[in-house]
């Protein structure tokens, strides 16, 4: 039996929608994985009654599918489901970088993206990598048709989680079908500011970056109490404030010894709307790791 610790994740970070994303050094989940003649799920952890341990149902039963290679599977969930902080995409990860282990595959862990991808397919209904990808690999990653770009990267980060669920598939519906040029151009600017901020390791490129007016807009309005909370996280010293992937998750940058003033000034926010939420202070960090 082989243990592996898979990062939270946040996608698109603004202006990276279905591209960019990066592994958090907490919150996580720890999977054990077991060759075995059939696969079998048994789940734990934060939301783990709301997540079916039928293979056929479950992300982990996917990847195992997808890697011809079935096991028994334990999962302890860390990341809450609907989170906005890649909850699926970190057992698909772990599984996917368990049994490659177990089974002594030899597959490289840019070669498990497109593996762990196929149990993301089963909660927003595309093999979308912008979760898996910084899950297996870690930093910060851009996912194309072509494969996986990876940075290392250590960038401050808060992620202010409130008790609000959104699904998914959900999120995907309000995404505009369409865009202004002059929006787009402005998008693209965005996103290769971020890019060199990661490069650089600089918050405020990176905070810069975050900045869309075409994805987060409209996913943001899933999400009360959101524009609020945004501008308290800016005014407490945040360089850039977005919502992680589908949300209800809000991730600022900003620099290291900001981050304790930023996540209490939303928690206040949002508890002044009458929303209960954590925060973590954490930071662009390490892919899944075997132990």
């Amino acid at each position: 039996m082989v243990t592996v610790r898979a990062p939270a994740t946040s996608a698109n970070l603004g202006s990276g929608f279905d591209v960019f994303g990066a592994a958090l050094s907490q919150p996580a989940d720890v999977v054990r994985v077991e060759p075995a003649a059939e696969t079998t799920i048994e789940m734990s952890g934060a939301g783990s009654e709301f997540i079916p341990e039928n293979p056929e149902k479950n992300v982990a039963g996917a990847v195992a599918k997808a890697l011809d290679s079935p096991a028994r599977i334990e999962i302890d969930k860390g990341v809450r489901p609907s989170s906005g902080l890649g909850s699926s995409a970190a057992s698909a990860a772990a599984v996917a970088v368990g049994i490659n282990a177990a089974y002594d595959l030899g597959h490289s862990r840019e070669e498990l993206v497109p593996y762990a991808a196929e149990g993301e397919a089963l909660v927003s209904g595309e093999a979308h990598s912008d979760n898996v990808a910084p899950a297996i690999m870690g930093g910060f990653t851009i996912a194309t048709p072509e494969g996986v770009t990876q940075v290392d990267a250590s960038i401050p980060l808060v992620v202010c989680l409130p008790e609000i669920v959104i699904s998914t598939r959900d999120a995907r519906r309000v995404v505009p079908r369409s865009a202004p040029v002059s929006e787009v151009v402005e998008c693209v600017g965005r996103a290769a500011t971020l890019v060199a901020g990661m490069f650089r390791d600089d918050p405020t490129l990176v905070g810069r970056g975050m900045e869309n007016g075409i994805v987060t807009p409209a996913r943001a309005e899933l999400i009360d109490g959101y524009a609020d909370v945004r501008e308290t996280a800016l005014e407490a010293g945040a360089t850039g404030v977005t919502v992680s992937g589908a949300g209800p998750a809000i991730v600022a940058a900003c620099d290291g010894n900001r981050r304790k003033r930023i996540a209490s000034a939303m928690l206040d926010r949002f508890a002044e709307e009458g929303i209960e939420a954590r925060a973590y202070q954490t930071q662009v960090g390490h892919g899944a790791e075997l132990f």
